[in-house]
């Protein structure tokens, strides 16, 4: 079943049993569930609110190894930093590679104010590079100070040396997790979104699924599996407590904001790397659908379904960009914002052993598997080794070894270089429009274009991209129930501009009643 039909699915969560239940539709979970299932085992998935509604739609649309742990492995002489880098650069490249349409790379430059800071920033550069090794996007290289300004005319210019210029991944987060959970639907898993998990089902001390309750209809059900797999992010600690009420917390969750602005802030297309703010941290300029976004913060917070940027947030972005752009952004440049929380390992809930590691996955006291932590870009490897330990926990007996390195994502299948030219001929689109399809729907696109028939490459907002097809395709392809699921998640407009999706929204929910199945 490669369509996401909810009515469907949600008769299948409730008729069959299954091998594994993930509680958690992000980036987590939606990689476990592909992964269990092109294993050969059984699978269920459930979140209760949108796929992709929290955490998962909010980062900052990088794939990368992460530059700021090389240079903590390098000033430390830490090993472990150092093989987290290899390692995640490796999955750069596995992404690159199974879903081409969704990543892409993305040159981004670092500038340097002292020669030192060019050769400091060179050589850390050139060990992000050897640390992929073939995997490599691109070498880095010195910019001089006049390509550094061709990049970003807004830097600030008195004592600028130069920059160097590096490579990693960019990518649209939601439709990734959307296009994930639509490759595990193919591969036989059953998902559905609104339906959330009240209570674990236990059997002689051991878990065999969970009671839920279809938000859509206030129905409750039962979904019943041989095991149980927690993949809710910053809700980990509430499932975890479901299972054991004594479980002390395992996440120290913290909110991240960013911010939206004109492209005209990176008119280039390149990312910027601001390398040391006033609070050590490092901040990114990056171009993204038709935009410029900063961010992030990094600010402790309690877990929230909701979280939002406060003023204090956006005060600090715009103050930290105002110490190396002139002029500096003010406040009504800002296009849209956006906060998720990021689901931070505890120091003290592991073993100093494993600080290191970004992500953990542990074994409740009835069988309860927890993947907690992480990054986007290591999805996969989290997913892979979350499957393991279901595989041992609960004695699964699964057809295949893990698939996922290898699995081509929904969409891959006919997406090339030239395929926005192909759109745009076929169907006689705009340039914008063609290449937004390519980008987000891949070999899809022109199915997505031919279900709607015509009037359906028609604009929904004025300058963007989006179109009437993506809306039926969404409500009848990717269980998209709301408007917000819509505007949110299954194409971006509220992300980045929030004028636009308001006047977009009347016309999107008279698309999503049309066949009258909005839920």
């Amino acid at each position: 079943m490669s369509c996401m039909h909810r009515a469907d699915h949600v008769a299948r969560l409730e008729r069959e049993t299954f091998d594994v239940l993930v509680i958690g539709g992000g980036a987590t979970g939606a990689g476990v569930a592909l992964d269990a299932a092109t294993r050969g085992l059984s699978v269920a998935l459930v979140e209760r609110g949108d796929f992709a509604g929290g955490t998962s739609s909010r980062s900052t649309k990088l794939v990368h190894g992460g530059v700021r742990y090389l240079e903590a492995a390098v000033a430390r002489l830490d090993r472990a930093q150092f093989h987290l880098v290899r390692e995640a650069l490796a999955e750069r490249a596995t992404l690159l590679t199974i879903a081409p349409h969704l990543v892409h790379p993305l040159r981004t430059v670092v500038p340097a104010y002292a020669w030192r800071e060019v050769l400091f920033y060179r050589a850390g550069l050139w060990l992000y590079d050897r640390a992929a090794g073939r995997a490599a996007i691109r070498r880095s290289r010195f910019l001089s100070r006049a390509a550094m300004v061709r990049s970003f005319p807004n830097l600030r210019r008195p004592g600028l040396k130069g920059g160097v210029a590096y490579y990693d991944g960019q990518f649209d987060d939601a439709r990734m997790a959307i296009t994930l959970l639509m490759t595990a639907a193919r591969a036989s898993a059953a998902v559905a979104n609104r339906v959330e998990a009240t209570a674990l089902i236990e059997r002689d001390g051991r878990l065999t699924g969970a009671l839920v309750r279809d938000l859509c209809n206030k129905r409750p059900f039962a979904i019943h599996a041989r095991a149980v797999v927690n993949a809710t992010g910053p809700g980990s600690d509430t499932v975890r407590r479901m299972e054991d009420p004594q479980a002390s917390a395992l996440l120290a969750p913290s909110r991240g904001t960013h911010l939206a602005f004109d492209e005209s802030w990176a008119p280039a297309g390149d990312g910027l790397l601001i390398p040391r703010t006033s609070d050590g941290r490092v901040l990114f300029l990056l171009p993204w659908e038709g935009r410029a976004i900063a961010g992030t913060t990094d600010t402790a917070a309690s877990p929230s379904e909701s979280p939002e940027p406060t003023d204090e947030d956006i005060d600090y972005l715009l103050g930290q960009l105002g110490e190396w752009l002139q002029p500096a952004p003010e406040r009504d440049a800002v296009r849209a914002s956006w906060a998720g929380l990021r689901p931070l390992i505890a120091e003290k809930a592991v073993s100093t052993a494993r600080i290191v590691r970004e992500h953990h996955v542990e074994v409740g006291p009835k069988g309860l598997v927890s993947i907690a932590g992480g990054k986007w870009t290591t999805y996969r490897l989290m997913a892979e080794e979350t499957v393991d330990r279901v595989i041992e926990t609960a004695h699964l007996a699964p057809r295949h070894g893990c698939r996922t390195r290898d699995t081509m994502l929904v969409g891959a299948a006919g997406f090339h270089a030239h395929l926005a030219d192909e759109l745009a001929a076929r169907y006689r689109l705009a340039a914008d429009i063609a290449q937004h399809l390519a980008r987000a729907y891949g070999g899809l696109a022109a199915e997505v274009l031919d279900s709607a028939g015509d009037g359906g490459a028609r604009r929904l907002a004025v300058g963007w991209p989006y179109i009437e097809a993506e809306v039926s395709w969404a409500r009848d392809r990717e269980m998209a129930l709301t408007v917000e699921d819509v505007l949110a998640r299954r194409m971006r407009l509220a992300f980045l501009d929030g004028t636009a999706a308001a006047k977009a929204a009347p016309r999107v929910l008279a698309l999503l009643v049309a066949k009258g199945n909005l839920e």
